[in-house]
């Protein structure tokens, strides 16, 4: 009995708590005064006292409950009841919980159209129908998610660089040496099987939730997350092992298909969210239901519905085009683009461009945390700009022309300039101030003397007379003449060979499960078995001179033997190592040109 009353005095502490102000307290009708006035005046008063005191004390408990119900994750979650019958598709203790919401008629009908199309075959609905969000199993690239069939490669990918985001700099350890990015890892050609086999599943689930949780409220302007989910009939399930949790998953989706807008309206339940710690308790909860077959279009669809499903038909040049591309049911640019800057842009160039006439073709924004980078830029189709080029952390989703895979470095300064491409910047800045010829690429001589005082170059007198004596000075004759001057004068020739150098090493990882031998060769027992690769590729950039004066400058540093501590030798750079070529290095090329790359083993493939 006092279980019973307490719980009703939290239900109506809890009714009481969720109002803005408490409810008046009782009053006496008028004519009930018995004439004494004061006296009941003051039992009045002390009563009024009595029940707002009592107010407080249980909207106070009620809050601790519910303050208590948050800490605790929600984690007793189901996935809807039919007849009786409850499905628990997430981590929890089975009892029952409202899902959530579902869409309107409309808007599930408008959200299938705008992914699919009206005319999408069976073959794209099952290739998006059959992709879930999980890690590989093998240890050499057990930090990477495995893509079986094609199509949601371009969702992948993006979690991906994520994912990678929180692995290789975790929060704690930005502004000191990554444990996975430190120098000792760079120095070995071949990928090492110590860089990722020490994750735990614990390390990788965490940085998967912080990844989608990132990406949603990217989508959703910082304010929301909508996190997808779905109401399906089943048995009850308890709290089991994933493998055991995933296998009843399977189950319990099998016939389970989505090829319509009632299909969504029909099993699809959404919950939004405006706090992030509730929303990673939520997608922490879901990862077996993101793991099964359809866990890249549910993470899809919980993206398009935070940026909302207006904001992504504005976003777009052509509205009337799905989202996954026909024939062969590829992730569109605009899914990447949304997913990486939180707009449904289909252009990668920075800002918008006008047309004319009052009409804008958009691109990226804003900066970006991880970025992008197309093999379409290679062949001149389009223009990536800045803020996808160049993002916060070294990672980039690499495009083909049909499949996405992901580029990465483990040491933050791959992107930083050396030396001479500090003093080149900071010189052509200052030419570029005295260029009047609209971008021709030459100053008068009055501009050249200022040049030359502002960036302390000390170019002997025959130079500069040789420089001015058309009247005008051209950069390339410039530039070339400050090769010729030594760096202790303010040019860039350098006897070490190291101001110009810049090698590093990329990793590059391919989701798409591909068979690999395992196995010597020679041994009878070798196998063929299907694993995503990942790539190792040594990177040297030369300066932005010609390739042959960068390797007479190697060849010359090669016997210096004075080296300031903790720098790379000159002799690193001056390995006869043959030139490799495959389209990856196309795509890199498109942020450091005239890169060299070497590997081992078979190319990296960006198909």
């Amino acid at each position: 009995m006092m279980a019973d009353q307490e719980d009703e005095e939290l239900k109506m502490a809890l009714r009481l708590s969720m109002q803005h102000d408490p409810p008046e307290p009782k009053r006496s009708k008028p004519g009930e005064d018995s004439g004494g006035g004061g006296g009941d005046e003051a039992a009045a008063a002390a009563e009024e006292l009595r029940i707002r005191r009592k107010q407080r004390e249980l909207m106070a408990a009620a809050a601790e409950k519910r303050m208590n119900f948050v800490k605790k994750g929600e984690k007793d979650v189901n996935l809807g009841s039919i007849g009786g019958k409850n499905v628990n598709l997430v981590k929890g203790e089975g009892q029952n919980v409202n899902l959530g919401m579902e869409l309107s008629e409309k808007e599930a009908h408008q959200l299938f159209s705008m992914i699919f199309g009206d005319g999408v075959t069976m073959d794209i609905l099952a290739q998006w129908s059959n992709q879930g969000i999980r890690f590989s199993p093998d240890p050499d690239t057990s930090m990477g998610l495995v893509q079986h069939e094609g199509g949601p490669c371009g969702v992948l990918a993006a979690i991906q660089a994520f994912v990678l985001k929180y692995l290789l700099f975790p929060p704690e350890e930005i502004g000191s040496v990554s444990s996975l990015g430190s120098k000792k890892l760079s120095r070995s050609l071949s990928v090492t099987t110590d860089i990722f086999s020490s994750l735990t599943e614990d390390k990788r689930s965490r940085a998967l939730v912080k990844s989608m949780a990132e990406i949603l409220f990217l989508c959703g302007n910082s304010k929301m997350a909508v996190i997808a989910s779905l109401n399906i009939p089943g048995t009850h399930i308890q709290d089991s092992g994933d493998t055991e949790g995933d296998e009843i998953i399977a189950k319990a989706l099998d016939g389970l298909s989505i090829q319509s807008g009632s299909d969504l309206q029909k099993f699809l339940r959404i919950n939004t969210y405006t706090s992030l710690p509730s929303a990673l308790n939520r997608l922490e909860e879901m990862l077996p239901l993101f793991r099964c077959r359809l866990g890249a279009m549910l993470f899809l669809i919980s993206a398009l519905l935070s940026r909302g499903l207006d904001s992504i038909q504005s976003d777009r040049d052509d509205p009337s085009q799905p989202l996954v591309t026909a024939p062969f049911g590829h992730a569109s640019q605009e899914i990447v683009n949304l997913l990486l800057s939180g707009m449904a842009v289909a252009n990668v160039f920075d800002g918008k461009i006008d047309l004319g006439g009052g009409m804008f073709v958009n691109g990226i924004s804003s900066s970006v945390e991880v970025g992008f980078l197309t093999l379409l830029e290679s062949l001149n189709f389009c223009k990536v700009g800045d803020h996808l080029k160049c993002p916060k952390w070294p990672i980039w989703v690499v495009g083909s022309e049909s499949h996405y895979t992901v580029l990465f470095a483990l040491d933050t300064k791959v992107q930083e300039e050396n030396e001479l491409e500090s003093r080149e910047t900071q010189i052509r800045k200052a030419f570029d101030v005295q260029d009047q010829s609209g971008g021709g690429g030459f100053i008068s001589v009055e501009g050249f003397h200022q040049v030359l005082r502002e960036t302390g170059i000390n170019l002997p007198a025959e130079k500069i007379e040789l420089l001015s004596n058309t009247g005008f000075i051209v950069w390339s004759e410039f530039w070339q003449s400050l090769l010729d001057l030594d760096k202790s004068s303010g040019g860039l020739k350098d006897s070490s060979g190291l101001l110009g150098k810049k090698v590093f090493d990329l990793y590059h990882f391919n989701g798409i499960a591909k068979s690999v031998s395992n196995g010597s060769q020679a041994s009878s027992e070798s196998v063929t078995i299907q694993r995503p690769r990942l790539t190792k590729l040594r990177v040297s950039v030369p300066p932005r001179w010609t390739p042959e004066e960068y390797m007479a400058d190697v060849s010359t540093a090669s016997s210096s033997k004075n080296e300031a501590s903790g720098k790379d030798t000159a002799e690193d750079v001056s390995k006869p190592e043959p030139v490799q070529h495959a389209p990856l290095v196309d795509c890199i090329r498109t942020h450091w040109p005239r890169a060299v790359c070497n590997w081992e083993g078979d190319s990296p493939s960006i198909v």
